[in-house]
């Protein structure tokens, strides 16, 4: 249920509500809207009597919540939300470049490729520390070593950084050096990590799961904001179906879905989807033709001796290409 305040209620009075609602045994958070503020009750099992509440100073309607995922829902905030890293906004705007290779492998690669994401446009620098691979006998990533080549490239570029934690264990080690703390399709329903990186101060991008529907990656990102990290950016990075021309298939149709039901900005990753590099550059076009809030691609300057898929990763040519095929489209747009 959403208990929508007047216009002019006061914080005194959303706190009355809040005390209220835990008096009933359940928990009350604050959704501040561009007119007025709402309270999410969350924790009931079934419907919540509203006489009490609509008794109270400021209150002006009870509204019920049709969807299980209440935070995250539409209906408890209608005004889609704008996740601010630094001076990087990501929502309701202008689409946000994510850009870098698969793996951190070396200082001189990562500090190449983030130099050269940086000239053609990318605002974030992407690049795994921690790499939950298929194959155990596969590269798994530098660990620390990589997190501390990725704090050199923030401060030499100024790019902001996005980078992946695998489990509970590497979670606040990467929040130590992320701007964005990336949760991976594997983990999307791994519910102690998520409530984990709830209870961080940083923005998560949240990519959906490998056979996931867009009801189980709404509730994957309730977890988190249950916990009170409200800076959620879902990730469509394809899901597995019967097709095998790609590693996945690519779900446009899931962008204006999460608009429709969710607040939360959404972001496609190609590459994954993808799988082979001569698709990335139609699929981004088409994924912000729909309404991206960006793209995180994966650029290499030496594809072909990548530890990391290499396949599918662009050259740093094409990823010039890329740009310039999006600035012309964010004009016709």
């Amino acid at each position: 249920m959403l208990i929508v305040m007047k216009n002019d209620a006061t914080e005194g009075q959303v706190q009355a509500v809040i005390r209220e609602i835990q008096k009933m045994g359940y928990r009350g958070v604050p959704m501040p809207g561009a007119i007025r503020t709402a309270v999410c009750i969350i924790g009931n099992k079934g419907p919540v009597d509203a006489t009490q509440l609509l008794s109270l100073e400021g209150v002006r309607e009870a509204i019920p919540v049709t969807k299980p995922y209440k935070l995250v829902s539409r209906e408890t905030h209608p005004e889609s939300s704008v996740i601010s890293v630094g001076d990087v906004k990501i929502g309701g705007g202008e689409p946000v470049i994510i850009a870098g290779p698969c793996a951190v492998e070396s200082e001189e690669q990562a500090l190449t490729i983030a130099t050269l994401v940086k000239e053609h446009g990318a605002r974030v620098f992407r690049g795994g520390a921690f790499k939950p691979r298929t194959s155990p006998y596969s590269f798994q990533g530098l660990g620390e070593k990589g997190l501390k080549i990725l704090q050199k490239v923030r401060r030499e570029t100024g790019l902001l950084i996005a980078t992946e934690a695998i489990d509970s264990e590497s979670l606040s080690l990467v929040a130590g050096y992320a701007d964005i703390v990336q949760i991976g399709a594997r983990n999307m329903q791994n519910y102690s990590l998520l409530r984990l990186a709830g209870q961080l101060n940083k923005p998560v991008l949240l990519k959906r799961g490998l056979a996931a529907t867009i009801d189980e990656w709404l509730m994957a990102a309730e977890y988190i904001m249950s916990e009170g990290n409200t800076r959620v950016i879902l990730c469509e990075r394809g899901i597995r179906t019967f097709s095998d021309n790609t590693r996945n298939t690519l779900d446009l149709s899931a962008i204006p879905s999460i608009r429709e039901a969710s607040h939360l900005p959404i972001i496609v990753d190609p590459s994954h989807a993808a799988g082979r590099r001569d698709y990335v550059i139609p699929l981004s076009r088409g994924a912000i033709a729909v309404g991206a809030d960006g793209l995180l691609i994966e650029v290499h300057h030496d594809p072909a001796h990548a530890l990391s898929d290499g396949m599918q990763s662009l050259y740093p040519q094409q990823f010039a290409e890329l740009m310039d095929e999006i600035g012309r489209l964010k004009q016709f747009l």
